[in-house]
């Protein structure tokens, strides 16, 4: 019974997404309930089975794909998968609503030259492609084989890359290819790691990966599977592509780009740090010290950007360097901090991210030096960008800061130089965060209001579907922040014990 709530988590969204497509013409500006509504039976029983975890442990579900190769399509739910895609899939039903009325103003400016049926077809297009990503996120949550995990992220690869060129910004073909580029080098190294674990061992299964560790050859598996997974991250040097795509996609699918890059944290202790352990430990200090590196340069380099949608792209760079930090440290708390981080960072980028594309869908200017005063006119778009900045700059209550605290105390507990020197450099990092924050919040919000802005009509708060919805994200962190053990109570048993039995 329950291994096949696994099943339905998965293919709900891709059910969602057929019955758009076969009924597009029919739906027309109505394609976005089937998705909503999919959504949240999705996240209903994500419920039912963190439930079921709680109670009585993993949720699992094998079926046989191949014998020879051996690929099974194996589907995993303990404490570590099911938090992760329980968050993953509100922030898709949170964006999913959020969409309604931006990307039909979007459809309107990029397509103004079509027919009203043809616009209609772009509107329906979106929500049959979106539902991709809550079907490859969950499939990346709960995979169990290395193939079926690989096969998962190359679907959220190709749904972004259609999603970009149809309804991005400047050059959105272009950078639409410049992710897919990115994309297919991030997945060739994945596929090559893979390939040579595969060698070893004679499976895909991740539960069997444990059988390499010791083995000369793990520790170039691992070394090629971080190079993919860092360019997915966006680590310093491999983040070039960030600042690009993180601006120029569709708002209303920014939040789920920051989990797109920071899913990859998840990745990496799944298939590499829980099961090879000691032969990852090479790789911790170098991971820290390149993570460090990344907070500094993606924060100062938020600092310099006057594009209103530049400044949350390349805080990406900075924020999801964290997780890799407390990753890095390879203490049980620090692992566990730094993928509490992970998540409190993707509802973070959501409504931070979100509240951006409210400015721009409300004013049309995305240069920060024409605006100021908003907050006159917008006091609620407002709120939400200062808890955006807050819940980003790990200030209370929102769940960032204890993630933070928990990290940090993983960072300390190494109990070396290298510990206490990134730990306290990174402290000291935390305080750009905070100055960007604000900063950007008081240039934007406060101040006078610009006479071109003061004289427009249209300037207000957007409508209640884009309001609630990040609303709702801020409560979720708020309710993590105020109770954090629910989501450590999960951690816990599955990366301390791999950690203890190792």
């Amino acid at each position: 019974m329950m291994s096949s709530l696994l099943l339905q988590i998965i293919f709900t969204p891709v059910l969602a997404s057929l019955v758009i497509f076969l009924f597009r013409n029919q739906l027309g500006r109505k394609s976005g309930w089937p998705a909503i509504l999919g959504l949240a039976y999705s996240t209903g029983l994500l419920l039912m089975l963190l439930a079921e975890v709680y109670r009585h442990g993993a949720v699992t579900f094998d079926f046989q794909l191949l014998t020879t190769p051996d690929i099974r399509f194996t589907l995993l739910a303990d404490g570590l998968s099911v938090a992760i895609a329980l968050i993953c899939n509100i922030l898709c039903l949170a964006l999913s609503i959020y969409s309604l009325k931006y990307i039909d103003h979007r459809i309107e400016i990029i397509y103004a030259d079509l027919g009203e049926r043809e616009r209609l077809s772009y509107y329906s297009c979106f929500y049959y492609l979106f539902l991709f990503f809550p079907a490859g996120f969950m499939g990346v949550s709960f995979a169990a084989d290395l193939v079926v995990l690989y096969f998962f992220l190359e679907v959220l690869t190709i749904v972004l890359y259609f999603l970009m060129a149809y309804f991005g910004y400047y050059e959105r073909v272009r950078v639409a290819l410049m992710c897919l580029i990115w994309g297919i080098f991030s997945a060739v190294f994945f596929l090559a790691g893979v390939l040579m674990i595969y060698s070893q061992i004679g499976t895909f299964q991740i539960s069997e990966i444990h059988q390499m560790a010791g083995n000369p050859m793990a520790f170039w598996a691992i070394a090629i599977i971080l190079v993919g997974m860092g360019a997915k991250l966006a680590i310093v040097p491999l983040h070039v592509w960030m600042p690009w795509v993180h601006a120029e996609h569709p708002t209303c699918i920014a939040g789920l780009l920051a989990v797109y890059a920071n899913i990859a944290a998840y990745v990496i202790v799944r298939t590499l740090v829980l099961p090879l352990y000691d032969d990852f430990l090479w790789f911790g200090p170098p991971i820290m010290v390149l993570a460090v590196i990344t907070m500094i340069y993606g924060s100062l380099l938020t600092l310099a950007q006057t594009d209103m949608k530049r400044i949350p792209a390349c805080s990406t760079i900075s924020q999801s360097a964290y997780s890799m930090l407390g990753i890095g440290a390879l203490t049980a708390a620090g692992i566990e901090g730094g993928l509490f981080f992970f998540l409190s960072h993707i509802m973070a980028k959501t409504v931070f991210f979100s509240t951006c594309g409210i400015v721009v869908y409300t004013t049309h200017i995305r240069d920060i030096k024409y605006l100021g005063g908003l907050a006159a006119r917008m006091p609620i778009t407002a709120l939400l960008f200062l808890c955006g900045g807050m819940m980003l700059a790990g200030i209370p209550p929102f769940s960032s800061l204890p993630a933070e605290i928990v990290m940090f105390s993983g960072i300390f507990e190494r109990g070396d130089n290298l510990g206490l020197v990134v730990g306290v450099i990174g402290l000291m990092a935390i305080m750009l965060t905070v100055t960007y924050a604000f900063y950007f919040t008081m240039k934007i919000f406060f101040g006078p209001l610009p006479e071109k802005l003061a004289q427009s009509d249209h300037l207000h708060d957007p409508p209640w579907s884009m309001i609630l919805p990040l609303v709702g994200v801020i409560l979720v962190a708020i309710f993590l922040g105020l109770y954090p053990s629910v989501v450590m109570e999960l951690f816990e048993p599955v990366i301390s014990q791999a950690l203890a039995n190792r």
